[in-house]
């Protein structure tokens, strides 16, 4: 009898053992290749292994366009390396043993193909395969990509990097804060930062400050931030509407600088996000890390506050009219050059970068039917066939031919124009229509290399370029300025826009929302592991 009770109480410690067991897996992950040689690099002495990887675009879900992989300019090894300023400095590349895998990069436009997506990811990981493990890694993104047929596809990527590269990889983030930051984003990343600029002047400072902060925690000894708080915001604005070099944006990104300085604070960082696509994770969001929980939750709460607070002070960087009240307007004006915005479609925020429509609309203008008439520069619009014909025909020629609308003809139909060739390069050709100079380009990326193109926008009365805020270049070259409310894939008046998908409510969209509970979430370590959804 006692050997009989002895027998059942031993086999049932056994199988509530390998229940234990069995459980225990169920609950962790997967663990990665990397994890194999983690003891081995935990043992040694040197300078820290640092992979970068990345990828980056801005996806409009309201333009027809599709971006393919040969959409992306992709660098390997050396080549990610020489990309970034910052690297050149022999102090700063000494400090670790670097192993640049794969950054991909688009000109923004339509969503990209799970095509496109799944092959530049794939290639990515398998680099980063072949040098694991690492101490760290930085993850270079813009944050606004749409895949088709994937939600966050940026929170999935750091998702599957995780699986290559394992928990104890210290991964720091640094984004365009036109992007978008997901829970999966947070709670992958350990670091994260983005620019605090728009024009984005500080794009390789930021960068740097991403890396930085990576290479500081490991130098340290610190290690991975103690706490993270995310606090997303319920605020969609467009870019034009929220530039720093105005306020409330200039004195709202302006805290950002002593909100990091804080004893216990790593980085204080405020995403604007991205207006034109009809995703969940779309909104404005505050992230604050560091080690301090008090500083970093209240610091949060304070800056997502202080958005929440000016939301309705938020307007267009620039005057706005029509297209028509732009133009009577430039045409009254003796400054010069008097830029226009066609900011409707503007490529650089996700537009197609070929509707034709006001083009069409200057070229039915009386005013600029006369070689005498008041002289314009049109920059600029897609037209390969027709850059071919006048390549071969050369300056002087006449020629005739069809631009726009091969991606986006839903407000109009491709434009012929019949003129002279004025100038050609490698990538773009100039036709003069009447006194309308217009610059044709040999792919979808806008042209406003005015000198490379034998024009001076000194002497010329009226630019108009596909573009929201002029770039840095172009506002100090402007004499005065309006923005044109112009159809597109990236049209202004979001409330026109047909959205399903967001976040209910949201601002301005949904006017009498009430105010959001602006609380803390404190994303969990990256090392904690939490199943997928």
């Amino acid at each position: 009898m006692k050997k009989a009770i002895f027998l059942t109480i031993f086999f049932s410690l056994v199988m509530y053992s390998s229940f234990l067991i069995f459980a225990q897996k169920q609950r962790s992950p997967i663990v990665p290749a990397a994890q194999e040689n983690r003891e081995d690099l935990s043992s040694r002495k040197g300078a820290p292994r640092i992979a970068i990887a990345g990828i980056g675009t801005e996806s409009s879900t309201f333009s027809p366009a599709l971006a393919e992989e040969d959409a992306f300019r992709v660098r390997k090894g050396e080549d990610v390396m020489e990309s970034y300023p910052f690297m050149s400095k022999d102090a700063f590349r000494k400090r670790a043993e670097w192993f640049p895998a794969m950054v991909s990069m688009a000109s923004p436009g339509g969503a990209v193909t799970r095509k496109a997506y799944e092959s530049l990811v794939e290639q990515t990981l398998e680099l980063l395969k072949k040098n694991a493990p690492y101490d760290g890694l930085y993850f270079d993104l813009h944050g606004a990509m749409s895949v088709v047929g994937l939600d966050d596809p940026e929170g999935d990527f750091i998702a599957r990097i995780r699986e290559v590269v394992g928990k104890e990889t210290i991964i720091s983030t640094s984004m365009d804060l036109h992007g978008n930051v997901s829970w999966r984003l947070a709670y992958n990343s350990d670091l994260l930062t983005c620019f605090r600029m728009a024009p984005h002047e500080d794009r390789y400072e930021t960068k740097e400050r991403a890396v930085e902060n990576l290479l500081s925690r490991i130098e340290s000894g610190k290690g991975k931030p103690a706490y993270k708080a995310w606090i997303p915001v319920p605020i969609l604005l467009p870019g034009e509407k929220t530039s720093t070099r105005v306020e409330p944006a200039k004195s709202l990104y302006a805290k950002l600088p002593d909100a990091t300085a804080q004893e216990g604070v790593i980085d204080a960082a405020i995403w604007i996000g991205y207006a034109w696509a009809d995703e969940p994770r779309n909104s404005a969001v505050v992230m604050v890390t560091g080690d301090d929980k008090s500083k970093v939750k209240s610091t949060a709460e304070q800056l997502a506050n202080s958005l929440w607070e000016v939301r309705s002070k938020f307007d267009f960087v620039a005057p706005t009219d029509s297209l028509h009240g732009s133009l009577d307007k430039a045409l009254a004006s003796n400054k010069r050059p008097f830029f226009i915005s066609d900011s409707g479609d503007n490529p650089t925020a996700g537009g197609a970068g070929d509707v034709t429509w006001t083009l069409k609309e200057i070229l039915e203008r009386p005013e600029f039917q006369s070689n005498n008439g008041p002289s314009l520069i049109y920059a600029s619009i897609p037209g390969p066939e027709l850059a071919a014909k006048a390549t071969a025909a050369g300056v002087g020629a006449k020629v005739d031919g069809y631009v726009g609308a091969l991606i986006d003809s839903r407000f109009a139909p491709p434009v012929r124009l019949k003129g002279t060739v004025e100038s050609i390069n490698d990538r773009a050709v100039v036709v003069r229509v009447g006194s309308i100079r217009v610059i044709v380009t040999k792919d979808r990326n806008r042209n406003t290399n005015f000198d490379k193109l034998n024009l001076d926008p000194k002497l010329t009365d009226i630019i108009v370029v596909k573009m929201g805020y002029l770039v840095p270049e172009l506002y100090d070259m402007r004499a005065d300025w309006i923005m044109a409310l112009t159809p597109g894939g990236v049209d202004q008046d979001l409330e026109s826009l047909e959205y399903n998908r967001i976040n209910r409510p949201m601002f301005p969209l949904d006017k009498k929302m009430k105010s959001p509970d602006l609380t803390a979430k404190l994303i969990p370590s990256s090392e904690e592991y939490i199943p997928e959804n």
